[in-house]
C-alpha cells in the first residue's frame, strides 16, 4: 500500500551562504502499514487520548451537575447519567480496540495482541 507518504525537498545550488545543496526529507505517519491492523493501531494512538479528554470533560460536568444539584433527584440522575455515560462509552472504545486486537491474533494479520 503506497500512500505518498515521503517527501524530499532540495534547495537550489544558488542560495546565498550555502556551500552545498540542502536536502529535507519529510515522512508522513502511515509508513509501513500492511494490513487493517496497522491503520487500527496507529488510529488508536491518536482516539484513545482524544477520548480521555473528552471522559474528562463528561466526568467533570456530571460532577457539576452533582454538586449544583441541591438534592433534586432530576439533577442527581442527570449527573450520574453522564459519569456513566462516559465511562460506558470508554469502556466500549477499548473493548473495541481489544476485540481487533484478538482477531488479528486470531487470523493471523498483523502483530496480534497488543
Amino acid at each position: 500500500m503506497t500512500l505518498a507518504q515521503n517527501l524530499q525537498i532540495h534547495s537550489p545550488d544558488n542560495l546565498p551562504g550555502s556551500t552545498a545543496p540542502a536536502q529535507f526529507n519529510i515522512t508522513g505517519p502511515l509508513q509501513n502499514i500492511n494490513n487493517i491492523t496497522d491503520l487500527i493501531n496507529i488510529l488508536m494512538k491518536f482516539v484513545f487520548p482524544f477520548a480521555a479528554v473528552i471522559l474528562f470533560f463528561v466526568i467533570i460536568a456530571g460532577g457539576f451537575d452533582l454538586l449544583t444539584s441541591r438534592g433534586e433527584p432530576e439533577k442527581v440522575k442527570s449527573g450520574q447519567q453522564k459519569i456513566t455515560a462516559g465511562i460506558i462509552g470508554f469502556v466500549l472504545l477499548v473493548l473495541s480496540l481489544l476485540a481487533s486486537q484478538l482477531l488479528g491474533f486470531i487470523f493471523g494479520v498483523g502483530e496480534g495482541i497488543l
